[in-house]
């Protein structure tokens, strides 16, 4: 157990990888960079205002504090190095390299190490011609059915769904108009299906998946509105269960990572598969390279063994021994019994410029119910009154027997919240899938 803990992040996934980790056995402080109020106020946490994108300035903190693992949560320190820099200064890392976070920070990057994988994806090309780009997409689909997806990084809204060809070329003249020189762009047919993640820990070799989990990407209730980072998740799935999860790491998790292994970026980290359950069976829509948010807030309170070893057998490439050490036979981590649902409370106008300074009201009622209040966006003002400060601002985990029951605590916790302009979905968990979809090979 490291007994010392860097989080680099200030989001609601940081959060809960600050909570979880300081709340086990062994551990003596986590440490959080550049974190928030509300990440300070967590028992043995410790913020410090460390720039999340320094790489030095975070190789000086770990020898300050004598840090023993550094787990790097969102995705842009991820893309800018900063695990490049804390590995080649000797600190164990949890988060891959900049040329392998590429997984995530280049869609383009990632069909192409599918493709050399083996791994299906939808059908689709990448493009940095917007003629090309449109041609393909009314050949792929005449009547429609197209998902645009800039290539690079763009928070979780870099993704347009488009039923008709006109909103597949109004998306292309956007990102192309928005980005400028060197627009890269990916056009995939759309699938018919239902949305999964399922998150790997891997030492670039061996791998330990997490619960499956589902997030519910658009703003509003049934799937209607803009892509947002994400409002709300649950776990687990019906219509996942861990049997076929654990085969999902084979045909998926595995190649994937042998393919950067042969490429010579070995991949040490969070491997998150982005999937669509198909009547055809499981197809990979994206991976990223680090845990995602809001499923992170959802499946970390289920977890049934302690985290901090294991990202530390990660970094150390060791995972294959914590694995025998924690009996764990099919690459699935344990979860304690019952389920977790967490829906997040978004401020005005996102996903959009989100606006800043409302007064949240409800907090420690929320709290009271027996809910987890996880913050992404808030601070807190002179007077020690939080305010809303950035898009997402709060995920609230319900924990319960089942899915029906963890959503009714996450529900009536969402509800004695408040500020002006605030944004939530009213159906995570509501309507559940009773069976798996397809038994198809992913692969």
């Amino acid at each position: 157990m490291p007994t010392r803990v860097l989080v680099v992040g200030s989001g609601g996934r940081e959060h809960a990888l600050a909570w979880k980790l300081a709340g086990e056995p062994g551990v003596n402080e986590v440490v959080v960079a550049p974190g928030s109020d509300a990440i300070a106020a967590e028992p043995r946490v410790r913020c410090v205002q460390v720039d999340p994108l320094d790489g030095p300035a975070l190789v000086a903190c770990t020898r300050r504090d004598a840090i023993e693992l550094a787990v790097i949560g969102p995705e842009a320190p991820l893309a800018a190095g900063v695990a490049d820099s804390l590995v080649a200064a000797g600190v164990p890392t949890f988060g891959p390299t900049a040329a392998a976070a590429r997984i995530e920070s280049s869609k383009a990057f990632c069909r192409e190490v599918a493709e050399a994988a083996g791994v299906r994806m939808a059908r689709g090309r990448s493009f940095d011609d917007l003629d090309a780009a449109r041609a393909f997409a009314a050949e792929l689909a005449p009547s429609g059915g197209i998902v645009i997806k800039a290539d690079g990084l763009a928070a979780g809204k870099g993704v347009t769904v488009c039923a008709h060809r006109d909103e597949a070329e109004a998306a292309l003249n956007d990102l192309f108009r928005d980005e400028g020189a060197g627009t890269r762009v990916v056009v995939e047919e759309r699938l018919d299906g239902r949305e999964a993640s399922l998150i790997a820990l891997s030492d670039g070799h061996d791998v330990l998946a997490l619960a499956p989990a589902r997030d519910h990407k658009r703003l509003g209730d049934g799937d209607r509105g803009p892509n947002t980072g994400g409002m709300g998740a649950y776990s687990p799935l019906p219509d996942l269960p861990a049997d076929m999860a654990a085969r999902l790491l084979e045909t998926i998790h595995r190649p994937i990572l042998a393919e950067l292994a042969r490429r010579g970026t070995p991949f040490v980290g969070a491997l998150y598969a982005g999937l669509m359950l198909t009547a055809d069976g499981p197809i990979l829509l994206e991976c990223n390279a680090r845990f995602g948010d809001p499923e992170t807030q959802v499946l970390l309170p289920r977890l049934g063994t302690a985290l901090g070893p294991l990202l530390l057998a990660a970094a150390q490439g060791d995972l294959r021994r914590a694995s025998r050490t924690a009996r764990l036979h099919d690459g699935m981590l344990p979860v304690a019994d019952g389920a977790a649902v967490g829906v997040v409370l978004a401020a005005a106008s996102y996903p959009g410029t989100p606006r800043r300074g409302d007064a949240i009201d409800g907090l420690d009622a929320a709290a009271a119910t027996g809910a987890l209040v996880f913050h992404a966006g808030t601070t807190r003002d002179a007077a020690g009154a939080w305010r809303t400060n950035g898009g997402r601002v709060l995920t609230i985990v319900g924990r319960g027997t089942d899915l029906a029951a963890a959503r009714a605590v996450a529900e009536r916790a969402a509800d004695t919240v408040a500020w002006s302009g605030m944004q939530r979905r009213g159906d995570i968990a509501a309507v559940l899938p009773t069976e798996p979809v397809g038994s198809g090979s992913a692969r």
